[in-house]
């Protein structure tokens, strides 16, 4: 009868040496850190993009809204809120001075005064018969080239 030992080889110089220094080198792991930062800065620079574009498209949004309002109101008193009054004619007609037209407590779809994406008012000039609505923009300066309009 014959024994078969299974027989595992002995660890030589070379092996223990390559198993003890398994891993990663100091080089490798920078270079992984590059390309990670690289490819979170490209991406971060196209979604902080966008986020400005989304705000604002949202502006936009909200001034085709005061725009409705406006129009809304023109139709109930014959002509468009003065400046010196502004949008707030829009959300407390009562209290501006001017009629609600029906009953209607607001020509917005809130009772406060809209502010843009920026967290600043809009802008608002009427002469009565025609008027102008922008937001200051990101920098939050009139007359500037970021101001968006509709």
């Amino acid at each position: 009868m014959r024994f078969f030992m299974l027989r595992t080889p002995l660890p030589t110089r070379g092996t223990a040496l390559r198993s003890a220094a398994s891993g990663f080198t100091l080089l490798e792991i920078m270079v992984v850190v590059i390309i990670i930062g690289t490819i979170a800065g490209l991406v971060g620079v196209k979604v902080l993009d966008r986020l400005e574009q989304a705000r604002e498209e949202s502006a936009k949004a909200q001034m085709a809204s005061i725009r409705s309002g406006l129009d809304l109101f023109k139709m109930d008193n014959g002509f468009y809120p003065p400046t010196d009054i502004g949008i707030l004619a829009l959300v407390q007609p009562k209290q501006a001075g001017f009629g609600g037209g029906a009953g209607k407590g607001s020509y917005l779809n809130s009772d406060q005064l809209p502010v843009d994406p920026w967290g600043m008012p809009y802008g608002y000039m009427s002469d009565g018969f025609s008027y102008t609505v922008w937001s200051n923009g990101p920098d939050r300066q009139p007359n500037s080239p970021d101001d968006v309009h509709p």
